[in-house]
C-alpha cells in the first residue's frame, strides 16, 4: 500500500466515525455494564416487571443498595419505573439491553 491509500483509508474512516460527543456517551453508557451487580439487577428484569422487594430478594442484597442501582440504570435510560400506589415496578427501558447483554455473553462463552 502506498501513503496516499492509508490517506484514503484514514479519509473514509475519520469520515464516517461519529462524533466526539457521540463516542463519549458511548463510553458512559458501557460503563453501566461494568458493574456485577448491575449485569444481575438487568437479567433479573429480562423476564418480568419487578419491585425494589423482589430485585432484592433474587440478587441476595439489601433493598438500599438495590435501589442505588436501580437509579444508576435508570439515569442511563436502561431501565424505567412504574409507580402502583407507594410500590414502585422496574423493567428494562426496551429490547436493545436483552440483546447487548446476550451478545456480550455470547462473546464472553465462546
Amino acid at each position: 500500500m502506498t501513503h496516499e491509500d492509508h490517506k484514503d483509508i484514514v479519509n473514509e474512516i475519520k469520515e464516517n466515525m461519529p462524533d466526539a460527543d457521540t463516542l463519549f456517551e458511548l463510553a458512559d453508557f458501557f460503563k453501566v455494564f461494568g458493574d456485577s451487580t448491575r449485569i444481575r439487577i438487568m437479567c433479573a428484569l429480562f423476564k418480568k416487571e419487578l419491585s425494589v422487594c423482589c430485585i432484592a430478594d433474587i440478587v441476595g442484597m439489601e433493598q438500599s443498595t438495590v435501589s442505588h442501582q436501580l437509579r444508576v440504570l435508570r439515569q442511563e435510560n436502561l431501565v424505567k419505573v412504574r409507580r402502583e400506589g407507594k410500590q414502585s415496578y422496574y423493567s428494562l427501558e426496551d429490547e436493545h439491553i436483552q440483546k447487548i447483554f446476550e451478545m456480550g455473553l455470547e462473546h464472553i462463552l465462546e
